[in-house]
């Protein structure tokens, strides 16, 4: 195992002995030698554990280091298997419960004898919750708001989740002999940030050998249906996966239909209609005249394509890219040429909101310099948390100040291409104002102002409150605009508009951040905002060197918001950016 991995299992083992009552000092103890081992450079780790000194570090006493070591070496830990079983498994699924951390948990076992989600639910309809001491109204009124989103997100999953899935499928598919041409289509490729079910599209010669690869994978867990051109299996985690097989001159049409939104492919079919012709995923057919649209696919006066392209050019469009196929203006701009060349990931330099092993991060600033090198970005910005997020062990002033001396000593010492910035991301308090006092904050490269408290402020205070914050110059970008978790906790309510003509009016930047669990600010509001002058820079929000790649799931959000190169800063290179920022020092 990794270090992260096994970081990763101690922090879990100490969320499990607090589940069962355990003593709080066994409980630190895991979630403490987690943080200690995260704290270590990769090879600092490896070395301590190669030569039996893990116990060397503060806070990993002999039999922890027992536990690292046995993790490291066979991957597997019989005491964490044990203590896995040992725990009612409603209990673990209580804790996806937003505000219901392990300390309500073992209250409600330990009171009303709740172990599941079913349980708490009547207890809190029962009022049973609200009479805990702790609880109350509000907590039961919480507790029951999760419940309900819970089973409504259970049905979704995260764009980046279902690619992670998809991507091998469709290798796999275009590996096969039958195999002429495969694609994904539906809302994972228009890049939607939550996705039903995964969809694929295959022209092959034969359909057998297709449909027994696809339905005998690993991976899949039940074939629900196999017909004569579609299949579809329940994969692992519960998302469903259709794969639907057509002769290669219907391809294009059938890649089109099963992409685009409902919306869309109403659009497209009117459009057809106004010409005479009949659009559906068999082809582009005249539209009077005897026989299905299936059975005219290949009939005199079907209109053949190659590809999309071909597709929307038969009714005198441009190329609509897939992020766009939403019903929102994009056949107007088509007709008129106006589509434009939309960001692409190659198109990004660096990043500025990104965490290491300082706050809440999972690896060292060294670490994640190497890693933004390795993916071949000039620059990387840090910005760890501020003082008060001390859930994320924030920084207090003099521990911004070290850290401000170790990017510039890294800087110097020439080990790596890859230009660091110093940063923060700087918690706006419930009044507006922020966490460091602006002779801090002017020492830094630039500020990420973020909200991590106070969500239940009502629209007008919380907009008000982040109006304060741009306000303030020191300020370079805000952070995460509605604090949204996807399926997991709704944004706090904001009035959008008046923060991005705040943030125009004080040339702030609104992040687009790119984590899969926030996507945020919404694609729905790019394409508005960035006509009336906002920039927008597409942030990872890393918290270790793997979700530097986050910023993939941003480029899909920045496109279906209509975003180009020229609204991106972090688009920039390296000179250009220094320069952007310089811009955004002057204003201090």
């Amino acid at each position: 195992m990794t270090k992260n991995e096994i970081a990763d299992v101690l922090a879990e083992i100490g969320t499990l002995m607090e589940l069962k009552g355990e003593n709080p000092f066994k409980v630190r103890a895991y979630s403490g030698g987690a943080r200690a081992i995260e704290a270590l450079e990769n090879g600092e780790f490896e070395k301590l554990v190669r030569e039996g000194k893990i116990d060397t570090l503060k806070g990993i006493g002999e039999a922890l280091a027992a536990k690292i070591t046995e993790l490291h070496a066979t991957g597997r830990l019989e005491f964490f298997d044990k203590l896995k079983a040992s725990v009612e498994p409603g209990l673990v699924e209580m804790l996806r419960i937003p505000g219901l951390g392990p300390k309500k948990i073992v209250a409600l076992r330990g009171q009303l004898g709740i172990a599941s989600i079913p349980d708490l639910e009547s207890a809190c309809r029962d009022g049973r919750v609200a009479a805990l001491a702790g609880f109350g109204d509000k907590t039961q009124e919480k507790i029951l708001a999760g419940i309900r989103n819970g089973e409504a997100y259970s049905r979704r999953h995260l764009w980046w989740d279902a690619y992670e899935v998809a991507a091998p499928i469709v290798e796999g598919l275009r590996a096969l002999g039958a195999v002429r041409r495969a694609e994904m289509a539906g809302s994972l490729r228009r890049g939607l940030e939550t996705i039903g079910d995964l969809d694929f599209i295959v022209a092959a010669d034969e359909v057998a050998p297709v449909f027994d690869w696809f339905t005998s994978r690993p991976g899949v867990k039940e074939v629900t249906a196999r017909g004569d051109t579609k299949a579809s299996v329940r994969m692992e985690g519960g998302i469903q996966a259709d794969l639907r097989i057509v002769p290669a001159a219907q391809f294009a049409f059938a890649l089109h239909h099963f992409t685009g939104s409902k919306d869309h492919n109403v659009l497209m079919r009117q459009r057809a209609l106004d010409r005479g012709l009949s659009l559906s995923e068999w082809g582009l057919v005249p539209a009077v005249g005897e026989g299905t649209a299936k059975e005219k696919a290949g009939a005199k006066g079907h209109v053949s394509a190659e590809d999309e392209k071909g597709v929307f050019a038969a009714l005198g469009l441009s190329f609509i890219p897939p992020e766009l196929r939403e019903g929102l203006g994009e056949i107007e701009a088509a007709e008129k040429g106006e589509i434009p060349r939309l960001v692409e990931l190659g198109d990004l330099r660096g990043a500025f909101h990104n965490h290491t092993s300082a706050s809440d991060g999972r690896n060292t600033l060294a670490e994640m310099a190497g890693a933004a090198q390795a993916l071949g970005w000039e620059y990387l910005g840090i910005a760890d948390h501020s003082k008060s997020s001390r859930q994320a062990n924030g920084l207090v002033e003099e521990r911004v100040l070290k850290q401000v001396g170790e990017i510039g000593a890294l800087n110097a010492s020439g080990g790596f291409k890859t230009r660091v910035f110093s940063g923060t991301e700087c918690d706006i308090l419930p009044d507006g104002s922020l966490d460091f006092e602006d002779a801090l904050l002017a020492r830094l490269d630039y500020v990420v102002a973020s909200i991590h408290s106070s969500f239940g402020q009502d629209e007008s205070v919380m907009t008000a409150r982040i109006i304060r914050a741009i306000e303030n110059p020191r300020v370079t970008m805000l952070g995460h605009l509605t604090g949204r978790l996807l399926l997991e906790r709704e944004g706090y309510r904001v009035d959008a508009g008046k923060v991005i003509d705040a943030a125009v009016a004080n040339g702030v930047a609104i992040e687009l951040n790119a984590s899969p669990y926030r996507l945020d600010m919404d694609w729905r509001l790019w394409r508005r905002a960035a006509a009336r002058g906002l920039e927008c820079s597409i942030n990872p929000d890393a918290h270790d060197t793997a979700s530097l790649a986050y910023v993939r799931a941003g480029i899909n959000s920045a496109r279906k918001g209509w975003l180009t190169r020229e609204n991106v800063v972090n688009t920039l290179p390296l000179k250009g950016i220094e320069g952007w920022l310089s811009g955004k020092r002057g204003r201090r």
